[in-house]
């Protein structure tokens, strides 16, 4: 019996042919910034914002300037250039295979709601938008970490005192030092607590658009996202990866349809959803700013020189590097372990159904595995701003506790992961599968 997914009329074939390739475009991403390897080019100075715009930029309310983030993401996401135009048979392709991808799931899974999420074809910006919106949430719980800090700080009296001690000329002034800071103790503080929503707008920004360069769905990366669950194909990103892998068209489609339904099946799950967004925002809310580092990175930003507010949004080690605390150790192991037990089921269930549907199967998949470890500079801007940091061997290690209980119990028996937050393994029983299955026959104890 040919279990290939029946996505046409019954005298169609099971999958879509091949189309021709479409073409390029002619527009090319815009070069990385000098000294920063793989890092798009920011939208100031030449070309980009004028000092006018980024004055007014300044006065939004709110903990993030959004009108930021979203400008800047959608800058750096096309690096400065335009996005094709997705063509209508791409769309309707990807419906075509998330509908059959959809039932093999479900058929594997038993997550029927899977079957309501929406599907939307998008350009790299239209990711860009999509996900600023979903992780506003926790954005937001960071800004206002650091807009806390910053006015305790500047209360304090803490900024400025470095760079212009008591009974010496302030940065700036007459007399003041070449080269410090334009500003006053007094002022510095002020404007940096004004500057705070702008610079978490730009790094925001910044992050989610390079992101968007790469991103082939919405699920490439485990983001603590605040919307339901849906399903999203970045067409020209998939289309670059095909001719990057020489991959089968059809085959990659279906696979990466495949990928979005697991994940979007585990993102139904309402616990999932609200633990990986409970540690996020508790991790992003135990930063703890430490003023002069603070005070060092502002001090470089000169206000008639609109690139110098790039160089800061560049950099988030530069800030972030000086407010990590141990108290964001316990939610980023956790973090850890339950996207390390999601990424391992959703590559259970992958390996389930495309070995029998995909004939390219292992050559995608080894080439999605090598995708999501060599992300480079988004790689590194999810770890600063988030705390999530999966290497090779967190995906590995939770895949092998999901076949393990597999091997034991079935896909019925990993599938009581769903049940409740209680049946999430603990990090000796991702080890040892028998001991999950062990505790979890045992009786939930009552609430004392």
């Amino acid at each position: 019996m040919d279990d290939r997914p029946q996505t046409g009329e019954p005298d169609e074939p099971d999958r879509p042919d091949k189309p021709d390739k479409p073409d390029k475009g002619d527009t090319p991403r815009q070069p990385s910034v000098p000294g920063m390897p793989g890092m798009p080019g920011m939208p100031f100075g030449s070309g980009g914002f004028d000092l006018a715009q980024v004055m007014r930029m300044l006065q939004s309310p709110g903990p993030v300037n959004w009108e930021v983030a979203q400008q800047i993401a959608a800058w750096v996401a096309v690096g400065g250039g335009t996005e094709r135009q997705i063509d209508s048979a791409a769309h309707e392709q990807f419906d075509e295979l998330a509908r059959a991808a959809q039932t093999h799931v479900v058929a594997e899974t038993g997550l029927t709601a899977t079957f309501a999420a929406p599907l939307r074809t998008v350009g790299p910006t239209g990711w860009a938008t999509l996900h600023l919106d979903a992780l506003r949430p926790v954005l937001e719980a960071l800004a206002t970490t650091l807009g806390q800090a910053m006015r305790e700080a500047g209360t304090a009296g803490g900024l400025g005192e470095i760079e212009s001690g008591e009974g010496q000329p302030s940065p700036g002034a007459p007399g003041g030092s070449p080269g410090a800071s334009p500003f006053g103790p007094e002022m510095l503080g002020n404007i940096m607590q004004m500057l705070a929503p702008a610079l978490l707008g730009m790094q925001a920004g910044s992050m989610i658009g390079y992101l968007a360069q790469h991103a082939l769905g919405r699920y490439d990366l485990p983001l603590p996202t605040s919307d339901e669950p849906s399903l999203c194909f970045v067409v020209e990103n998939i289309d670059a990866f095909e001719e990057g892998w020489s991959l089968e068209r059809a085959d990659l489609r279906f696979y990466v349809a495949l990928h979005e339904v697991v994940h979007a099946a585990e993102r139904s799950v309402p616990w999932v959803r609200e633990r990986l967004l409970h540690l996020s925002t508790a991790y992003v809310s135990a930063y703890e700013v430490d003023p002069s580092a603070l005070e060092s990175q502002f001090g470089e930003i000169d206000p008639n020189d609109p690139s110098s507010f790039g160089k800061v949004a560049e950099e988030p080690d530069a800030l972030l590097g000086a407010m990590r605390s141990p108290r964001q150790d316990e939610p980023r192991r956790q973090l850890q372990l339950l996207t390390a037990v999601l990424e391992g089921y959703a590559d259970c269930m992958l390996e389930r159904v495309g070995e029998r549907l995909i004939p390219s199967f292992a050559q995608i998949h080894e080439a999605m595995q090598r995708h999501r470890v060599e992300r480079g500079e988004a790689e590194r801007f999810i770890e600063d701003l988030l705390g999530l940091k999966l290497e090779r061997k967190h995906y590995e290690q939770g895949e092998a506790f999901c076949k393990g209980v597999v091997e034991r119990a079935g896909a019925a028996g990993l599938n009581r992961l769903w049940e409740a937050e209680r049946m999430l393994p603990t990090p000796a029983e991702l080890e040892a599968p028998g001991l999950w299955l062990a505790r979890i026959e045992l009786p939930e104890e009552p609430s004392s």
